[in-house]
């Protein structure tokens, strides 16, 4: 007798005939090739069971954080209008950018060709806030609030100029795509605190037009495919597929996983496939996050004053205020890594007018971010990671006016910030020299933001690796120093 034709029959869901491949029996139960995807996308990663678990039997020192939220700002936010004052800038506004100072660095093809290079100085004013007297922008009041909580690191640099390999270095450790994003790794390492949840997260900010995300930068490349991230969305379908299908009804979606796992143990010796004991696993996560995820997303049960603190946007679906609070409920139900992506800094002209917009939409969330973790006993334990892919120019690209100025893409420096779980608060790190345009104290490679950030979470970023074809790789690739200055 076959393995098929000792398994029970399931309500009106017939089995396929004998003979039939493992596709023409997926499809006949109702799940089809979309959720054939979402069932490789999403892994149980719960550390209650040992297949499961991240790979790290144990952390390589003492955890500072259990968990990251990284609210990415793509477009490249820029550093001079925000974190770090540059006075001589406002001196020289309309002067030359002198060759000594640029030393022949590259430009990209949207300036390069300028006849001048005229450098810009904020026409915002700065101020300096908490202990340590940190510089914030007048655009960022509300982050200036939290600057006892917040590190700032000023002398981050990149080797790409462009926003796709920018992205792609930030998010995944390397310009070139394909390879496991940093929420990928970190899930591989340490697993999920939650069965009923991906480990991994993405939010993506609604309705912003600027460069394009793609799925890869929260991809997980050539780690096993229930390490990718899981895109939520606002709207009545948060995640892609995990409904049933029309005319499928609960009890069938239950009756039909049980024969799975049935015909699964029944012939288990006969197909000898590695990959359908992880696959049943994932149909059960899907099954499960049918009643999680709408939980999670719920934000109608949240009192009044929480909502205040992110501001009028909270109550707007896929706004990046939204998802601010999104973020923080799902880092009280254990989701490991928790990645936002909010678009709009690629600021090449009317820079004054857009960067007050992309503030007036970030700066109360992140700050409500912080404090609301902090209110809650969860900041120690959450790193919460902001900034862009790049910096911005010192010079104007295009004209410049008494009011307004473009900035073109600048990689030798710009800032971002850190707060939460093993962060020294109120400090600033590194700097530039005084036009802006080079690092000039402690500089901060992006390997050296990612060792950093696998530190805090007790991760050697040495030690975490990967084999595929013939290599051993890490995240870091074969660079990367712990900012530990940063590190309380």
């Amino acid at each position: 007798m076959s393995a098929l034709s000792r398994i029970a029959p399931v309500g009106q869901l017939a089995l396929p005939a004998p003979g039939s491949n493992r596709r023409e029996f997926l499809q006949r139960f109702g799940l089809g090739l979309g959720s054939l995807a979402l069932a490789d996308i999403l892994g149980r990663g719960s550390p209650v069971s040992a297949a499961e678990r991240g790979v790290l039997t144990e952390l390589h020192h003492p955890a500072k954080a259990k968990r990251v939220i990284y609210l990415f700002q793509s477009g490249g936010p820029s550093q001079l209008e925000t974190f770090d004052y540059k006075p001589l800038l406002v001196e020289q506004n309309g002067q030359q950018l002198p060759d000594s100072v640029r030393q022949g660095q590259r430009l990209t093809g949207m300036t390069g060709s300028q006849a001048s290079l005229p450098m810009a100085g904020s026409i915002f004013k700065f101020a300096q806030h908490g202990a340590g007297g940190t510089w914030y922008s007048e655009l960022l009041p509300f982050t200036a609030g939290m600057a006892d909580d917040i590190a700032v690191i000023r002398s981050l640099h990149t080797d790409a100029i462009n926003h796709d390999p920018a992205i792609t270095f930030l998010q995944t450790g390397s310009q070139i795509s394909g390879r496991p994003s940093i929420g990928a790794w970190v899930h591989y390492g340490l697993g999920s605190d939650n069965e009923n949840l991906p480990a991994f997260v993405v939010l993506i900010t609604k309705g912003k037009a600027d460069q394009p995300l793609y799925s890869r930068l929260w991809g997980s490349g050539w780690l096993p495919s229930r390490h990718q991230g899981v895109q939520f969305r606002s709207g009545k379908e948060p995640v892609l597929y995990l409904d049933n299908p029309p005319g499928v009804e609960a009890g069938q979606r239950r009756r039909m996983l049980d024969s799975l796992k049935q015909l699964h143990e029944t012939a288990r010796e006969d197909l000898q496939d590695p990959e359908l004991e992880a696959r049943i696993a994932q149909y059960e996560m899907a099954y499960r996050m049918q009643m999680s995820v709408p939980e999670a997303v719920d934000l109608s049960g949240e009192p009044q004053h929480v909502l205040d603190l992110y501001g009028p946007d909270v109550q707007k679906p896929g706004t990046f205020a939204a998802n601010c609070l999104l973020a923080r409920r799902l880092a009280e139900r254990g989701v490991k890594f928790i990645q936002l992506y909010h678009q709009g800094w690629d600021q090449h002209g009317n820079l004054p007018n857009a960067i007050r917009t992309q503030c007036r939409e970030t700066d109360q969330p992140a700050a409500a971010l912080l404090r609301d973790l902090k209110q809650r006993g969860m900041l120690d334990e959450t790193l919460v990671v902001w900034g862009g892919e790049f910096g911005r120019t010192n010079y104007s690209q295009g004209k410049l006016t008494a009011t307004d100025y473009g900035r073109d893409h600048h990689p030798r420096c710009f800032s971002m910030w850190l707060a939460g779980g093993g962060v020294r608060g109120g400090v600033t790190h590194g700097a530039t020299c005084e036009w802006g345009y080079n690092v000039v104290e402690n500089p901060v490679s992006v390997h050296d933001l990612h060792a950093t950030m696998l530190h805090l979470l007790g991760i050697d970023h040495e030690r975490l690796t990967y084999r595929y074809q013939g290599r051993r790789f890490r995240l870091t690739d074969v660079e990367g120093e712990v900012v530990r200055p940063v590190i309380a």
